[in-house]
């Protein structure tokens, strides 16, 4: 088969479309053909060096993937060859065939296309798990997300108003911020001009949960932003690694701070994770009130134009890498 490997750590140069062995299942595995898959930030930051696969992971690069089952492993049930299906992955999206662990399958349903089904993983499983898992947003809540015009951020926008909250984004251009309207947006905040901490006790008196992506560059305003009984959750550090916390204005709140990864978690958390997300989130997959928002599509040879396009940050949405020319 052919894949995108990693020539050396550097710029998207460095990726390179090339033959690598087949995989196979192994016990409760489950072979796909690749359709597609989708570029995320994690997958930058491996290509430069930063962000090695756990022990045991693929190195290929992807997160996700969609595709059909060509073989199922000993001891899988409930899924069949043929089935067509979306999968988180712990690495190994950006290949024609990938193996995956049969509790990381979903089922593709609803309107949803098998192409655009690759967008859909990664972003549903991270935000499920963190927003609605772990920060128990419901109804009458206020949900925060920066970097709504992104991958996450379009997602969690659909997730937040399909529960019933009341979502706030920042973004930093107005174009981007209508897009994020047009999801259900109802507050949005150009963060290079406005001030998210002012505007959001303003119109809302804080925030119930901050999805955040940003890291220790906003720590001290998302705390400030944030509601009595507020959670912090931050995903991201594109902002940096360290920042001073004011624990008395946390305390103030009997607000908490929860830092997230999915990729390193063991095989149980993750497929936890998945059949929660089947069970209560798929429902607003199957009836279109949550759908994958891509924004790009691009052959998978040519993934070095992905990685260039999501480091420009001009994307709305996801940008998918498509097995099959």
């Amino acid at each position: 088969m052919y894949a995108i490997t990693i020539r050396e750590p550097g710029d998207p140069d460095v990726l390179e479309w090339t033959e690598v062995a087949d995989p196979a299942p192994g016990p409760g595995e489950v072979l796909l053909e690749v359709a597609a898959s989708a570029v995320n930030r994690a997958d930058l930051l491996q290509r430069q060096g930063h962000y090695p696969p756990p022990p045991g992971a693929s190195e290929i690069l992807g997160l996700e993937c969609s595709g059909t089952i060509a073989e199922l492993g000993e001891g899988v049930e409930g899924w069949n060859v043929g089935d067509e299906v979306c999968a988180l992955l712990a690495g190994g999206g950006y290949a024609e065939k990938v193996v995956v662990p049969a509790g990381q399958l979903l089922p593709v349903l609803g309107e949803v296309d098998l192409l655009s089904a690759a967008g859909l993983p990664e972003v549903a499983c991270t935000v499920w798990a963190n927003v609605v898992m772990h920060g128990k947003l419901g109804e009458g809540d206020t949900l925060l997300v920066h970097g709504g015009a992104g991958g996450i951020g379009t997602h969690a926008i659909q997730v937040g108003k399909a529960l019933g909250a009341t979502v706030a984004v920042t973004a930093g251009s107005a174009e981007r911020l209508e897009s994020c309207r047009q999801l259900g947006a109802d507050i949005t905040i150009n963060y290079r001009e406005e001030d998210f901490v002012e505007i959001l006790k303003k119109e809302t008196g804080g925030a119930s949960v901050i999805l955040d992506n940003m890291g220790a560059k906003y720590l001290e305003r998302n705390i400030d932003a944030l509601a009595m009984d507020g959670r912090l959750i931050v995903i991201g550090m594109q902002g940096g690694v360290k920042a001073e916390l004011n624990l008395g204005k946390l305390m103030g709140k009997r607000a908490s701070v929860f830092g997230a990864g999915l990729r390193a978690r063991p095989l149980e958390q993750k497929a936890a994770i998945v059949t929660d997300v089947r069970e209560r989130l798929w429902p607003f997959i199957k009836d279109g009130s949550v759908k994958p928002i891509v924004g790009q599509v691009v052959p998978m040879a040519e993934a070095a134009a992905a990685h260039r396009a999501m480091e420009e940050g001009t994307v709305f949405g996801k940008i998918l890498l498509t097995a099959k020319s």
